[in-house]
């Protein structure tokens, strides 16, 4: 599919600066792209990088007055290219049609209309999958699981019993959700298992990556609320609720009975211990670990995290250390020549 920029510009709601007549044939990243390809800037450190890409023209920000190249102008960068992204890229990904023979399908269960099961998909008893969802190939759902309307749900994913799925929910391979929360009851050096019977509750809107998992409540539930995005890798414990809206990143673990904001940032490889709050609008920088709760609007990283301008200060403190402890020794060296010619003082 070919565009001229003109109609690019329509499409993302842009303003062109250049030649509205030149003709992109395909989309790219501004360092890979080649003549003909539309490429985009969203950080103005790649802002150099105009000069050099052999695209055929740039979606940038506003801010953005002059180029190298034929530019469009847009509020936001990202999701403008994200769009055209869809229109002008290859895509030769056909989604599965129909209910595949080898599926395997229980009693009671409520299948709505265009759903499509791939091969040796399992559906327990009384589950409920409704209009337009996709089961990618080797999905197991739990008994008495609800899946709303138009999910993805991709190879491998197991949803346990009693869960309930919303819209629009996209879950991708290897995760588990509704697995047992992890409790136990140590008595004489024995760990004996407390039974998990709540369930877990994924809203409208919410994305879960890969080899991720959610375990199901102690006894009420554990929540994604709507339009939350959850990268790989993440580990969500037992009757945590996360608000609307918010950005949970790879190797991150959530332990039980946390309350996490709406709006919120949890950046890559952090930790948060159990039964404390997370306010709206916080963004907990990588590998923080968070062991109290945090108000709403705040920035923190560190261990323990601590409000972020405090923790850098913290950590440009401690790069000093070496300096220190050499200036230290060296005070240390003089005050004992000090000691030494006193007392040589002392005895004339």
């Amino acid at each position: 599919m070919q565009k001229t920029l003109k109609e690019v510009a329509s499409i993302i709601d842009g303003e062109i600066i250049g030649d509205e007549n030149i003709i992109v044939t395909g989309i790219c990243g501004i360092k890979e792209a080649k003549e003909g390809d539309l490429t985009f800037i969203a950080n103005s450190r790649y802002l150099p990088l105009m000069g050099q890409t052999r695209a055929s023209a740039i979606i940038t920000s506003m801010d953005v007055k002059t180029a190298p190249k034929a530019i469009i102008r847009t509020e936001n960068p990202s999701l403008a290219f994200a769009k055209m992204v869809s229109l002008l890229a290859p895509n030769d990904i056909r989604r599965p049609k129909g209910i595949h023979p080898t599926a395997i399908i229980g009693d009671k269960v409520k299948i709505g209309k265009n759903v499509a099961i791939d091969p040796y998909v399992v559906l327990e008893d009384n589950v409920e999958i409704k209009d337009n969802t996709v089961l990618y190939a080797g999905v197991y759902i739990g008994h008495h699981t609800k899946v709303g309307k138009d999910c993805v749900i991709y190879p491998y994913v197991i949803i346990r019993e009693s869960v309930t799925i919303g819209n629009k929910v996209v879950i991708h391979g290897g995760t588990v959700i509704g697995s047992d929360g992890f409790g136990f009851s140590t008595v004489q050096g024995v760990h004996h298992r407390i039974p998990q019977i709540g369930t877990v509750i994924i809203e409208d809107d919410v994305e879960i990556g890969a080899n991720v998992t959610i375990d199901r409540a102690r006894f009420d539930k554990t929540i994604i609320k709507k339009g939350t995005k959850i990268d790989n890798l993440v580990q969500i414990a037992h009757n945590v609720s996360i608000g609307e809206n918010s950005i949970i990143v790879a190797q991150s673990g959530i332990s039980g009975s946390a309350n996490i904001g709406k709006n919120v940032t949890i950046a890559g490889q952090s930790g948060i211990i159990g039964h404390i709050s997370i306010g709206d609008n916080v963004v907990v920088a990588a590998q923080s670990g968070v062991t109290k709760s945090i108000p709403s609007n705040t920035c923190v990283s560190g261990y323990p995290a601590k409000p972020h301008i405090l923790a850098k200060k913290i950590h440009a403190f401690t790069q000093n250390l070496p300096g220190l402890f050499k200036k230290v020794k060296q005070l240390e060296a003089e005050v004992e020549k000090l000691k030494s010619a006193t007392k040589e003082n002392s005895k004339t």
